[in-house]
């Protein structure tokens, strides 16, 4: 392994929801800058959400280039770049111009509802399930390339003459830095390729069956390759000429990752817009029977892939968005911290998002926000304390979920994003859970994850033992309430879910 000067520095790409960051890592480990731009949501109808392929490209761009100004280097000091990514929201362009001939379709983006329906049959949305594990919903990937073709004009005919390219926001980007038009390579890992319904978990392949049934020309996808290891060169005329892009993986796997959970029974849960628990399995997937999706962790080059089970969680920070945005109750999201303490329990008042229906484990399209307990006695900081309280419910539903499923006890929770920063919040959640929730001192996980799988390909890092030495507690918060306490919230919880369930929201 090579450690010259050209080789002490990874640039990770972490593509985001919300936004677009680039974070230059050194050989230690440490964020040496970072720079973030965030991009337009695009709400065209009720439950479809939308974001501009060429928005995220341009902002991938721009901060490239900050993150390296801002670090006084340049692309060829750098050993290896890392791209991670908002998962299951799909581009589909046109592979002659670069175009996309429609806005990237979300995951939270809920307009499949009435396909996945009708294309789950008999079987519902168990259909699939076994081959690919997940469920046939609005979640998954291929239902909005499906639904591409079938409502922009020409679309499914230039898709089957092969002029047309689909993939994840990961498949993007990697096609624009190799060069776009002309000179991009069509590529993803296994990671992406897992969340699209259409990827064999056994063999790690396209199911050639299953996507002749959901109407996806496989001519579409890319090539599906390890998470860590080679996907291209950076275009000479692009962002990062000339630099190996060594590492490629699904934004939960990349936290995953990045919070060095090797070891089967080892888990995070990562708060950002939704939330996602990931449980390493080990070398096995493990078939879910409680309403989980069975993934790819990671996979290395020459190795046999990892799996693990997730619990996707639709909305947890971004209730907090909510009371900001929508209701005005606080200015920042970072408000709600001081206004959720102001109390010392939600007042009885219970919190159900389900603004895009509820995922895990309950995988419900027809439920919908539901606010009950209220009270003459209720007020702001009651809801405020109460949204707090949603985001930790849904994380044990779905670890009593993961307990059903492996019989694996965790011992402790690692958590990161952004609710992570908030104290107050993370209290709750280890006494909603009955067990230690540790914050590591690096919360940028998500981005870590990227370079630590592409710093490992180029040789940066010798091996996974070297990754977990970067990681270090920053703090941890124990439980407080006993067990009573505990089932008589999850009751009141369960019943809040039950109002939740049977709207159309029309």
């Amino acid at each position: 392994m090579s450690t010259g000067a050209a080789e002490g520095h990874v640039l990770a790409i972490d593509q985001g929801t919300t936004s677009t960051r680039a974070l230059v890592v050194d050989l230690g480990g440490r964020v040496v800058t970072t720079a973030q731009v965030e991009h337009r949501q695009h709400f065209p109808r009720p439950g479809w959400v939308e974001h501009d392929p060429d928005e995220i490209w341009a902002n991938t761009r721009q901060v490239i280039a900050e993150a390296l100004g801002a670090a006084g280097l340049v692309p060829g000091a750098l050993a290896a770049v890392g791209v991670t990514n908002q998962r299951e929201t799909v581009v589909v362009w046109d592979r002659r111009t670069g175009r996309p001939v429609h806005r990237a379709i979300v995951w939270q983006d809920t307009r499949t509802e009435d396909l996945c329906r009708e294309l789950g049959g008999p079987d519902g949305a168990d259909r699939y399930r076994k081959r690919t594990g997940l469920p046939l919903s609005t979640y998954v990937s291929a239902p909005k390339i499906r639904w591409i073709l079938d409502h922009v004009g020409g679309a499914r005919a230039a898709a089957e003459r092969g002029e047309l390219a689909a993939g994840t926001i990961d498949s993007w980007l990697v096609w624009n830095l190799t060069g776009g038009a002309g000179h991009g390579v069509h590529r993803t890992d296994v990671t992406n390729a897992s969340r699209t319904l259409l990827m064999d978990l056994a063999t790690t392949r396209w199911d050639a069956a299953i996507a002749g049934e959901l109407g996806v020309p496989t001519a579409m996808l890319p090539e599906i390759r390890p998470s860590i290891g080679a996907f291209g060169r950076g275009h000479r005329d692009g962002p990062i000429p000339g630099v190996p892009i060594m590492g490629v993986l699904g934004d939960q796997q990349a936290a995953l990752f990045g919070q060095t959970r090797f070891a089967a029974g080892e888990a995070k849960n990562t708060y950002g817009t939704g939330s996602f628990v990931l449980l390493n399995t080990g070398a096995e997937p493990v078939a879910s029977e409680h309403g989980l999706i069975t993934t790819v962790a990671y996979q290395r080059s020459g190795h046999a892939p990892v799996y693990a089970l997730e619990g996707s969680i639709a909305v947890t920070g971004a209730l907090v968005q909510w009371l900001r945005d929508n209701l005005g109750i606080i200015e920042r999201a970072a408000d709600v911290e001081e206004l959720a303490g102001a109390v010392e329990d939600n007042g009885g008042v219970y919190i159900v998002p389900a603004f895009s229906g509820l995922f895990a484990p309950h995988w419900r399209p027809d439920a919908r926000g539901t606010i009950v307990g209220l009270t003459r006695y209720a007020d702001r900081r009651h809801l405020a304390r109460a949204a707090l309280e949603a985001a930790a419910l849904q994380t044990c539903e779905v670890l009593d979920a993961m307990r059903s499923d492996t019989g694996m006890r965790l011992r402790e929770l690692q958590v990161d994003g952004g609710m992570a920063a908030n104290d107050l919040f993370l209290r709750i959640q280890a006494d909603h859970l009955g067990l230690p929730v540790v914050r590591p001192e690096n919360v940028e996980t998500t981005a870590m994850g990227a370079a630590y799988a592409a710093g490992l390909a180029a040789g940066a890092w010798p091996d996974l033992d070297t990754l977990r030495g970067h990681w270090r507690t920053g703090a941890r918060f124990l439980p407080e309430k006993d067990e009573r306490w505990r089932r008589g919230r999850r009751r009141a919880w369960q019943e809040a879910v039950s109002r939740s369930l049977n709207w159309t929201g029309e």
